[in-house]
């Protein structure tokens, strides 16, 4: 009897997990690509509800959804602070959230790049771990880009469309070619926000943005 006990715990024990769950997490590293000076290294926030449903999509979706389901933009704001009559600095909280939601986006978009068309400077990584395995985002703003920014970045206020202080990804646009002339990426799911301390984007300087989501089975 007692060997057919221990057997039969052996058993239990082997069962599958049938609870296990995904987590995500993200992290960003803004940095001068020249001389390698962080300018941001921080968590972000993942809005669940989006990743949720995309991840849903890209695995079991028809050829449209999981195509759409895809990370395409990364999304540049100004909206994310604010500096009160002191002088400090304010900062809002990330736009995120546990349900679907369609019209998530950031404060004040005031730029956007693809990342999803992988080039050398601008592409998507996925990178293997022992326990988990990592998206890896990287976003190179060149000299050039934007076009209409500043020479140098030597503002005194946090004022302007090209002093950022929010990002966000993006999933591939629904409709990429809007008949109405709009921004395709009105379209697109918000699938992470986050909010740091303002960083200007001039013409005398590369920016690097590395962000990246580590899944994980738990």
């Amino acid at each position: 009897m007692k060997q057919d006990s221990g057997k039969k715990e052996e058993q239990k024990n082997m069962k599958p997990d049938e609870n296990a769950g995904i987590n995500m997490n993200g992290h960003i590293l803004i940095r001068d690509k020249e001389t390698g000076e962080e300018l941001v290294n921080k968590r972000n926030a993942i809005h669940y509800g989006n990743m949720a449903n995309n991840v849903a999509n890209a695995m079991g979706g028809n050829a449209t959804a999981r195509d759409n389901a895809r990370i395409y933009y990364m999304a540049f704001g100004n909206g994310g602070s604010s500096v009160d009559t002191s002088g400090s600095v304010l900062y809002k909280t990330p736009r995120v959230s546990e349900s679907v939601e369609s019209s998530a986006t950031l404060y004040s978009r005031s730029y956007k790049k693809i990342v999803g068309l992988d080039t050398s400077t601008d592409k998507i990584e996925v990178v293997s771990g022992s326990s988990y395995t990592d998206l890896k985002i990287t976003c190179t703003l060149g000299y050039a880009e934007p076009s209409d920014q500043d020479l140098f970045d030597t503002s005194t206020t946090n004022e302007g469309d090209y002093i950022f202080d929010e990002l966000g990804l993006f999933s591939y646009p629904t409709d990429p070619t809007p008949s109405d002339g709009s921004d395709p990426i009105e379209t697109s799911n918000m699938l992470t926000h986050v909010i740091f301390h303002p960083v200007q984007k001039s013409q005398n300087r590369i920016i690097e943005i590395i962000y990246t989501i580590r899944v994980q089975l738990s």
